[in-house]
């Protein structure tokens, strides 16, 4: 099952949410809806109510119970993924029929946005990309930066389209050969990346500097084509490519760290980057008018 999940707020209220490929649905957590709905203090209570809610429901024969789905969501407490009891649009009108709120015609006219939104993007692609722009934008990122992380995005799909292609499994495998182009290039695998950069669950490629996410799309890119020349049929072969295609990038990472005399490879994450660059800038203007 093809799902791609985010947050997504409504009045400031994070509802974790999914789309499910084979279904062309999204699907909402009922946790957090009704922790919206109810303006719950906090997670414990929202979950609380819906199992008392769920329950009556399942004592009058309500079908709504029987038939929700569950999907694996990022708990907002430890940040792993759990099985989440879910609802798609028709099955959430239901649902707030049954809870007494003065938020229900907000939260209507929310989700009919919301799949408004991804009804667009399907037609229209290129509002995923603008919308992600101006998700970058807002978070404080240079749109310089912006343009070479939505490319990243682009390289890293081809690249594992490729690996699909030749019989890499998603999960581990894949994540296998990513620590294999990670250490080839950079000197560190995926986890080591994030420790140094003092990260956790957070993307790494969103607090990696301008050089930095070229570099790991160079090595991306690479392994990509060489993968395409030598088609690898093992996940043996398929392991041996990434680390030529990530010792390429890191070849031209050494001749960079050459010319300039400075490491490639930094410690600061998007807030410090971003800092970095403020202070740069404020010095500039500081400059200009003295």
């Amino acid at each position: 099952m093809m799902t791609n999940d985010k947050v997504n707020l409504f009045e400031n209220q994070p509802i974790r949410t999914v789309w499910v490929e084979e279904d062309e649905e999204w699907y909402f957590s009922i946790v957090d809806v009704v922790g919206a709905l109810t303006e719950q203090s906090d997670f414990d209570s929202a979950r609380n109510y819906w199992k008392v809610l769920k329950s009556r429901l399942r004592e009058e024969g309500n079908q709504l119970v029987t038939n929700c789905n569950q999907l694996k969501m990022r708990s907002p407490k430890d940040g792993k993924k759990y099985n989440t009891d879910v609802a798609n649009v028709e099955q959430l009108l239901r649902i707030i029929q049954s809870i007494p709120s003065k938020k229900a015609e907000p939260f209507k006219l929310w989700l009919a946005e919301v799949g408004r939104e991804r009804i667009e993007e399907v037609i229209d692609p290129e509002l995923t990309i603008e919308r992600a722009l101006e998700t970058y934008v807002k978070k404080g990122y240079s749109r310089e930066w912006v343009n070479q992380r939505l490319q990243a995005i682009q390289v890293r799909k081809e690249l594992t389209d490729e690996w699909e292609s030749r019989g890499v499994k998603k999960g581990a495998e894949f994540a296998i050969l990513t620590d294999e182009i990670s250490k080839a290039w950079s000197g560190m695998t995926t986890r080591e990346y994030k420790n140094f950069k003092g990260l956790k669950k957070e993307n790494l490629r969103d607090n990696m500097s301008t050089l930095e996410l070229v570099l790991n799309m160079l090595a991306e890119a690479t392994t990509t084509e060489i993968s395409k020349q030598k088609q690898p049929e093992t996940f043996e072969e398929n392991r041996i490519v990434a680390v030529e295609g990530g010792e390429a990038a890191g070849e031209a990472r050494k001749a960079v760290e050459k010319r300039t005399g400075n490491s490639v490879i930094t410690n600061k994450n998007a807030a410090q980057l971003q800092e970095l660059v403020t202070g740069l800038i404020e010095t500039d203007i500081r400059d200009d008018i003295e």
